[in-house]
Order: C-alpha cells, then structure tokens, then sequence
C-alpha cells in the first residue's frame, strides 16, 4: 500500500483556500522557525497578490503521519475553468470549502460539477465559522442538496464535514468547539480519501500542467497514470490528434514542500515534472516506446466571448512598450495558448489584428495585463459574446447570476438586471442580505457590475456562470451617454477642464498628454462631443482685479482594465501600454467618424 494521497482544494472565490494551504504548510513543519515566509505563499505572482485571486493552479506536497499529500490549490474564479478541469485530473480526492455564511455560490457548484463526474471522493470544509451571522448548519444542509442536485454517488454523498477557520488556523468536527491545530482535517484526510491506486503495466502519465525554466526550457508536469517512469527512458509522446514522438526523459522531479526534488523514478500515483521532452502539449500521453496507449483526451469547456486583439496604432505607439510590432503580438499569444487551454486565437485578414476567444472578461483581462507588465504595447476592442446557431435557431450563452444585496436596494438591482433582459428566478433573505437569482445573457453582464455597485453604494455581491446556449434574447440597450472626445493633440490645461465640467465628467486630470480622437469623459447627454482640453487662458497685460478665479476640478473618474473593458463600445478601442490605459475611437478623424458610423450601428 503506498503513502500518497493527491487532494485538490476546491471552492468560490475568496472562501480561504489559498490561507488553508499556508497553514498546512506552516503545521507540516516545512519551513526553519526563522524562515519569513508572509501570507497567501502560493499566490506568488504579482497580479494574484494585487487582485487576492488565485490565477494559475499549483502543488505542493507535505508530509503528514509519515504519509505524502501532494495538494493543488486551484483558482475559483469560473473564468479559469480550465484550469480547475485539468488539475482534477491528477487528484484521487477534493477539499471542497465553503464560506460559513455565503454558502454554496456559482463557482462552488461549477467546480464541485466537474470533481463529482470524476468521481472524486469529497471532504467538505466549512470555513470561516468565526464571522459574525455565521450559519454553518444551514451551509451543511445546502451543500447536502448541491450533491444532490448533481447526481453525487451514495459514497460522495456520505460525505465527512470539518467546521473551522483557516485564518485562525484550527479546524474541528464540531464548530461550537474550536481547537488550537488544523489536525483534525489531515486525520480526516488520511482517512476518507483513498490512496493513490497502484497500476502494474506499462508507462502513461498525462501531461496536466507545464513549468518553464529559463536554463531546461519547458518542464511537463503530471500524475503518473500507470508503470514507472524512470530517468534516462526512452517514451513516445502521444499527441492529441494521435500522431507520436519518439523522445527521451532526461531529468525527473518530484514535489516536496513548496519545492522540486530530483529522483530517478516515480511510480504511478504520485505527480512529478519531467525534463527533456519536446513539442508537449497540455493533455498530451507520456506513454511506453514501444507499446504506447493514449489516455483519454482532456475535454475542456469552450470559450463564450471573444476579443480584437491589434498593435498599437495611436500617436503614441512605441513610447513606453518594448514589443510594439504585430510579430511580437503573434508569438506572445501563441505562447499563451499553449499552457492556457481555454484560450483560442484566430488570424483575422489583417496581418496586425488577431481574433482572442476566452472564458469571460477577467480570463482575457488577466491576459492583457500580464502583457502589459511583460512591456507589450496593443490595442483591443469591445468584448463580443460568441454566437453559435443549433438546429437553425441563433443562439448566444446564457450565465447564471447571484446577487447578494442589502433588501433597500434589491429593487434597483432587478432593474438594472432586467432592463439587460435577465430573468428573475429566486429571491430570499439570506442573513440581513436579499438573495436574488437571475438568468441573464452573456451580453447583459458586460458592463453591469459597475452600474449595480453604483446603484448599490458598493454593497452588492455578484457572481456568475456559463448555464447553456439558448435562443437570442433581442438587442440590449449599450452605453446610454456618449463621450467626450479630443479635438486636438497636446498637453490639457487645467483652465480647459473648468470651462468644460458642465459638460460631463472626466477621466483625465490637467497637465496630461493627450491626442485626437481619444476618449476624454462621459458626455452628459447621448451624443459623442468633440472638445478641446488644450486650450489654455488668453494672458494680457491688463488685469482687472478679481478677475482671475481660482479653478475647481472635479476629480477624474479613473478606470482600470476591466471596467474600461465594459464601458467602451463597438466604435472604441482601448489602448493598452506598460504605464498607461487610455479609450481612444478607432477612427481618430472626426471627419472619418462621420463616414464610417454606420459600420458599427447595431
């Protein structure tokens, strides 16, 4: 019988499982006492750090009662779906958690789906039993129907259930008694998910996720499905479409701690990185040289939106970017799509311009500003749902909506749903919150979050998910005030901006450069209106006394990424550099604009 046990944790956004693993880490005794290690140790890129998501699953692996658990924590957000899809794979059990007061949300169910049809067996944890109006009972009985909603075997719906709180680092089977460890959820861990399963035969071992070493290039990462493999061994790479490479494994590692050991041979059941092997692909069979047999294909979910991805072709292309040319822009997200499975990119007629397909806005956001620190210079336009037409009929993706809000301001919340022709399906108090459920078309969501946090004063909670392909629901109204628009290129005064407030709100403060037919403000009525920010005060040499009033500006409305991402319309474009995001008009002219303003009428 061997020692491994492979655990995925799993669960919504923010409901603490990246804070679990550190302190796995930290009560498995793998760092020296005078190690300074912070919080959140898995999440170590920068944008993980700033946003406080996880982006990119990753494993560790820790020792328990002389017993190896290799655990991966993987993203909640469901835009990362993919990601979550591929990891499960290398899993025998999952760690499902669960906010002790919000409960089963979206992207719990979303990722529990996928862990059931493997058959993994699950260990529920409700977290965060230290909040104030918790309700672990209710959260217990509500995850119960979830399994059972989702067809859950007799074994997976016996499932055991730990309450505690990862912050505070203690875990219990009783939530009104608290200890002071998270040992109890190893205990439950050695004891409810079975071992890796030994398989005798010859070699297969999925590749499920890829490293990159700047000194051996790529490193396959996998769970070794059956046999052994060995350094030094010759295999056959067996790619998706079935053809077959003959390679041979250099160099072997397994995980220990947050690190890689190097071994000379891995036996099935347990996840190791192999060096040396070229052209892998994520979902690719590592199998036996002269035998090979194929594991099954990861399915993945296809994307729902698409993006227009191009150089920059603003005056101020090549001002802050290192890679400003279409060539840079084609190998970057051809890079991209090799170890990002759920992004697709199609060339489009123009040889600059490249059509991106992804999960949602954050999945394509997280891409654009991961380009942007990496120094790259693009331009990309309006996000567009994908359109497929079944049995004759044109349909578009349909999400599941979940919006928490204080009850005064649930009426505006279904207001502003069903003007973007959602439906309301549950409304229910939940705590001192409303609970409303709603379907929604992919469309109507771009661009809702910032009007429903408005409507709200910040206090709303929404998640959502790709449902299913249904019937095109009729047009959704877009942007309902047009912009402000530059008139001329130059540096804005401060005396402009004064002079122009009554004409809407601004995005840019004084003293900032700016060029023609870039995006200013929002106008105050529905129609873009071309302005002039540079203009600065006529000086004379006669003052009246009392004539020169001191200016008082509004502050500028700044967007980040993705909120630009939602405003801008079929007609804009975004302008993203390494310093600056700036919403431009395709076409700069105005004159131009005129000509072309019935390409992008709907």
């Amino acid at each position: 019988m061997q020692k491994i046990r492979n655990i995925a944790i799993i669960a919504h956004v923010d409901h603490g499982k990246t804070t679990l693993v550190d302190k796995i880490l930290h009560s498995c005794a793998i760092f020296r006492d005078n190690e300074q290690t912070g919080e959140l140790i898995l999440d170590n890129n920068d944008l993980e750090r700033e946003r406080g998501i996880t982006i990119v699953s990753k494993n560790v692996s820790v020792m328990y009662k002389d017993v190896k658990i290799n655990i991966i924590d993987t993203p909640g957000h469901a835009d990362f779906g993919g990601e979550v899809e591929r990891v499960l794979k290398m899993a025998d059990g999952v760690l499902l958690l669960c906010d002790a007061f919000e409960g089963a949300m979206p992207q719990t169910r979303f990722v529990t789906q996928k862990a059931l049809a493997l058959g993994l067996k699950p260990i529920v944890v409700v977290n965060k039993v230290d909040k104030e109006n918790c309700r672990p009972e209710e959260v217990y009985e509500q995850i119960f129907e979830l399994f059972y909603n989702l067809d859950a075997t007799e074994d997976q719906l016996d499932f055991p259930v730990i309450y505690g709180s990862s912050k505070q680092g203690w875990m219990s089977t009783d939530w009104k008694k608290p200890t002071t460890d998270i040992f109890p959820l190893m205990d439950a861990i050695l004891a409810n998910i079975p071992p890796a399963p030994v398989s005798e035969g010859t070699l297969q071992m999925q590749i499920t996720s890829l490293d990159y070493s700047s000194f051996v290039g790529r490193i396959a990462i996998g769970r070794v499905a059956r046999g052994t493999v060995r350094e030094n061994m010759a295999v056959s790479l067996m790619k998706r479409d079935g053809t077959i490479q003959k390679s041979r494994i250099k160099e072997l590692y397994t995980f220990e701690g947050l690190g890689k050991v190097k071994t000379t041979a891995v036996s099935s059941g347990d996840i190791c990185a192999v060096v040396g092997i070229d052209g892998f692909d994520i979902g690719d069979t590592i199998a036996d040289f002269d035998k090979p047999e194929q594991l099954e294909v990861i399915h993945i979910d296809e994307p729902t939106m698409n993006m227009l991805f191009t150089i920059n072709t603003s005056p101020f292309f090549g001002k802050e970017g290192k890679f400003v040319t279409s060539r840079h822009l084609r190998d970057r997200l051809y890079k991209e799509t090799e170890k990002n499975l759920a992004l697709k990119v199609i060339e489009t007629e123009s040889p600059d311009s490249y059509l991106v397909y992804g999960r949602g806005i954050l999945h394509l956001s997280v891409l654009i500003e991961t380009m942007r620190r990496e120094g790259y210079e693009l331009q990309v336009g309006q996000p567009q749902v994908i359109i497929k037409e079944i049995d004759g009929v044109k349909c578009e993706p349909v999400e599941t909506l979940i919006v928490d809000v204080p009850a005064e301001v649930a009426g505006k919340v279904i207001e502003l749903v069903t003007q973007r022709k959602g439906d309301l399906l549950v409304m229910e108090p939940k705590g001192d919150l409303q609970h409303l459920e709603f379907e929604i078309p992919a469309r109507g969501i771009i661009g809702l979050r910032n009007n429903v946090l408005t409507a709200t004063g910040g206090e709303a909670i929404m998640a959502h998910r790709f449902k299913a392909y249904e019937p095109w629901k009729g047009v959704i109204p877009g942007r309902s005030n047009g912009v402000l628009v530059s008139m001329d290129t130059g540096k804005t005064t401060a005396f402009a901006i004064d002079k122009l407030q009554d004409r809407g709100r601004f995005h840019i403060d004084p003293g900032v450069d700016v060029y023609e037919g870039q995006v200013l403000g929002e106008h105050i009525r529905d129609n873009d209106l071309v302005i002039n920010l540079t203009k600065g005060k006529q000086l004379t040499n006669m003052r009246a006394s009392g004539s020169d009033t001191n200016v008082r500006i509004a502050p500028a409305i700044k967007f980040s990424l993705e909120e630009s991402m939602e405003y801008i319309q079929a007609d804009e474009y975004i302008e993203v550099t390494p310093q600056s995001i700036r919403m431009r008009k395709i076409f700069l002219n105005e004159n131009e604009r005129r000509v072309n303003a019935k390409k992008f009428q709907v």
